[in-house]
């Protein structure tokens, strides 16, 4: 059984016939939504105001060099995949791409099967990395124990796996509001039908183990687009 990936999929090529193609591939194979852009100006303003889980970039955008907009999203705390997608096949453009802050580089012409084999293999690297410990706040996370350990006091709180996925899935969007039903397909799955009202429960249990006071919210927040966790 093929890993499921979820969330939206940023697609950033030029060439209309590609992107059409990608998007296409990703939508009925993968279940996925693609969101579609030839400008890399525009892929950055998607990336910061979208709910989106993967980006496909490719190198030679009109605006804007592909290897200058991985680098400035990741200057800019995008934290999810990032697939630079590249006619040059040279060691050195290949090195370039990766030190540029890319998950992964693929040489045109692409094979569908073996790209959204790669996004898969993405997802799993990125899943195994957020579930190694991080901080946040005052505290240290660790998602495989489900366990919020206070770095001065060491007391570790226990979470629930619903609360556990949510901080991580909060963790990985790097401080942007996500709304309920975000939430629902990475912590539920896209094709489970959860009314948001039980999003909403979840987080409200989940501050009162997070937040120092909870009525004073300073970790866990909610603002107009959503939930969001300052990290």
């Amino acid at each position: 059984m093929r890993p499921k990936i979820s969330g939206k999929v940023l697609v950033a090529v030029d060439d209309l016939d590609l992107r059409r193609s990608v998007a296409t591939h990703l939508e009925l194979y993968e279940g996925l939504v693609a969101i579609q852009t030839d400008s890399g100006k525009q892929a950055l303003e998607l990336v910061k105001d979208m709910c989106v889980a993967t980006v496909l970039i490719d190198a030679d955008l009109p605006d804007i060099d592909g290897e200058d907009l991985c680098s400035l999203m990741r200057r800019r705390g995008v934290k999810i995949p990032i697939v630079l997608l590249s006619a040059r096949d040279d060691d050195a453009d290949v090195i370039l791409g990766l030190d540029s802050g890319a998950s992964d580089y693929i040489i045109k012409p692409i094979h569908m099967g073996v790209l959204l084999a790669r996004i898969r293999a993405q997802h799993r690297h990125f899943a195994q990395l957020y579930n190694a410990v991080f901080p946040i706040g005052p505290y240290v996370f660790c998602p495989n124990a489900r366990i919020l350990a206070h770095r001065e006091t060491d007391q570790k709180i226990r979470l629930t796996e619903r609360e556990s996925s949510i901080l991580n899935s909060l963790y990985r969007m790097g401080g942007k509001p996500v709304p309920a039903e975000w939430i629902i397909g990475e912590v539920w799955g896209e094709q489970v039908n959860v009314n948001p009202h039980v999003v909403e429960t979840h987080i409200y249990r989940l501050r009162q183990k997070l937040e120092p006071d909870p009525t004073n919210l300073q970790m866990l927040v909610t603002d107009s687009g959503g939930y969001r966790l300052i990290q």
